[in-house]
């Protein structure tokens, strides 16, 4: 029999009160018991049978529901320390039997009763397993079996399943509604079920195998009109559970056009450098300043902050980023990690521009935005897409993703630890004589060119991003093309500082630089001709900071 057909029949027998001898049940079994009571209260309301066992059952109980006990149906108490409960014929009978008559006599022979719900949310697992002290042995302690054995059932019954506690409310307004769309609400509880319990699995998998199984189980949370290009369809932006406050899927739209694949990824890139330059800052000074990243496919263009000592100084940081590349910066995509009011619109929308027009960017993304800079920054045809996520107000060196990177590649994917190296800058000056001002635009710059596609020369000169030459084959290439962007912007490089993601195989990279005015360099050691490089640097008198390639090397966006 059709999907559709079989959950039109089942649907009709259990629901609409043609068999008057039965109600409707549930089984409730929960280890998150929020809003389980006014899950079940509201069932109880609309004539269902409540079947719950352990916890469950006694906090439905002191809520004055009346509950059955899973043990009524099979005659036996929990065992093996209640690893068995539900783990029995009569559940799964009831969550398995279609509506014919040969399996409505199976299920009388061993009194099994028609289950129509299940609302199950299983053991934290992942939180188990993340534990500093997690064990083999307490990891398989806190593994689920009866949960996902149950949503499992329920999803191949095509029952009513309830795997999140999200949708309990939407759950008792379909059936007080008399269940409209059927067909595609249920599919649509049981596809999340079955999502759920393979990321359990998964987890699960992962740990017990050392990590020599992995991958990814996510959710559609946002759906694109196309991806990079417009031939590639369709495309979307997926989420796996997750309590990090910096997800993707926490970023709120409030203005503007839904965001396109790119515009996704620009965000994601963003976070990254954000992130790394507020570690940085926090750990060195434990102070972090105000941050706006402009970014143009992926990459920074332009990357200001605020004075040291002066965090609160945010318009500074504004207009460091839009001086940092006024061509680059337009169309492009910002990123800041503090609210966006009026002034603050006007300094996107017309600094620099010299009165010629406003300045027109793809998106912004801030913690908060007032009304009024909302409008300010409207463009025709809602092209400017405006995003929040308060956690941007509060980033610290806890903030980067610790998450595992994985890429996939043709027939399987790479996998990796993210990028979470943060150099003990302090303890690899020591020695030489920096200032505090080529100091505070070290940070920045590593941070910038260690979350731009490598090959990178980073130039940083007085808190503002002025030349980023990135993703070259060769390294005397990257350095002269941040040098010719940071000519092309008008800046000036006499005493910027300047970062290489590795090392210089050859002293000719170096050379450009001092050519052109660095006072400092920072690299990482491992070429056979770093003695040719120190020397050089120290014939003109630049400062040079080498960190073992090994620890230190960049390299980002292979």
């Amino acid at each position: 029999m059709a999907v559709a057909k079989r959950i039109e029949r089942w649907m009709a027998s259990t629901f609409s009160g043609e068999d008057s001898m039965r109600k409707p049940t549930a089984l409730i079994s929960v280890f998150d018991k929020t809003g389980i009571v006014e899950l079940a209260r509201g069932l109880v309301d609309l004539g269902w049978d409540i079947i719950s066992s352990g916890g469950t059952a006694k906090a439905l109980r002191a809520a004055g529901l009346e509950v059955r006990d899973v043990a009524e149906l099979s005659g036996l108490a929990a065992i093996l320390d209640h690893r068995v409960v539900t783990l029995v014929p009569q559940v799964h009978a009831g969550l398995l039997a279609l509506d014919k008559p040969e399996h409505d006599a199976d299920r009388a022979k061993i009194n099994a009763p028609c289950i129509d719900m299940v609302c199950v949310n299983l053991y934290p697992l992942e939180a188990a397993i993340a534990k500093p002290d997690a064990t083999t042995a307490s990891v398989i302690e806190s593994t689920d079996i009866g949960g996902p054995t149950l949503l499992s059932s329920a999803a191949k019954g095509r029952r009513v399943v309830i795997c999140d506690p999200a949708d309990y409310g939407r759950v008792l307004a379909w059936l007080k509604e008399d269940r409209p769309n059927t067909e595609t609400f249920v599919t649509e509880l049981c596809a999340k079920a079955d999502g759920m319990v393979a990321g359990y699995r998964l987890a699960s998998a992962r740990y017990h195998s050392s990590g020599a199984i992995e991958g990814m189980i996510g959710t559609r949370v946002a759906t694109c009109k196309y991806g990079e290009n417009a031939w590639q369809t369709p495309a979307g932006l997926y989420s796996y559970c997750t309590d990090d406050t910096l997800a993707l899927d926490k970023f709120e739209l409030v203005q503007g056009q839904p965001p396109s694949f790119i515009n996704w990824c620009d965000v994601d890139r963003m976070l990254q450098t954000v992130t790394h330059i507020a570690a940085a800052f926090d750990e060195s000074h434990q102070e972090v300043p105000s941050i706006a990243i402009g970014v143009k496919h992926g990459n920074p263009c332009g990357v200001g902050i605020s004075d040291y000592g002066r965090p609160q100084e945010i318009e500074n940081s504004l207009m460091r980023m839009i001086e940092g590349d006024t061509r680059a910066i337009f169309g492009g995509f910002v990123m800041t990690n503090f609210s966006v009011n009026e002034y603050l619109a006007d300094i996107l929308l017309s600094h620099g521009t010299k009165n010629l027009h406003q300045r027109l960017l793809d998106g912004i993304v801030a913690p908060n935005f007032t009304d009024n800079a909302v409008k300010m920054l409207k463009r025709k045809g809602d092209k400017c897409r405006l995003l929040v996520n308060p956690a941007l107000k509060n980033l610290d060196s806890g903030s980067l993703d610790r998450s595992r990177r994985l890429r996939q590649v043709r027939g399987g994917f790479l996998a990796q630890p993210n990028y979470t190296y943060i150099p003990e800058l302090y303890r690899h000056v020591q020695g030489t004589v920096i200032s505090l001002n080529a100091f505070y635009d070290l940070l920045l710059a590593w941070a910038v060119g260690s979350t731009s596609n490598s090959n990178t020369i980073t130039l940083v000169k007085n808190g503002k991003l002025i030349g980023n030459g990135v993703g070259q084959q060769d390294r005397v290439g990257a350095a002269r093309l941040a040098l010719q962007r940071a000519c092309d912007a008008g800046h000036d490089v006499h005493g910027a500082v300047a970062y290489s993601d590795s090392f210089f195989p050859f002293p000719d990279g170096p050379q450009a630089l001092i050519d052109n005015g660095i006072t400092t360099i920072m690299a990482t050691s491992g070429s056979v001709n770093d003695k040719l490089t120190i020397e050089l640097c120290e014939k003109h008198d630049v400062k040079l900071i080498l960190i073992p390639d090994a620890e230190s090397r960049g390299f980002f966006g292979h």
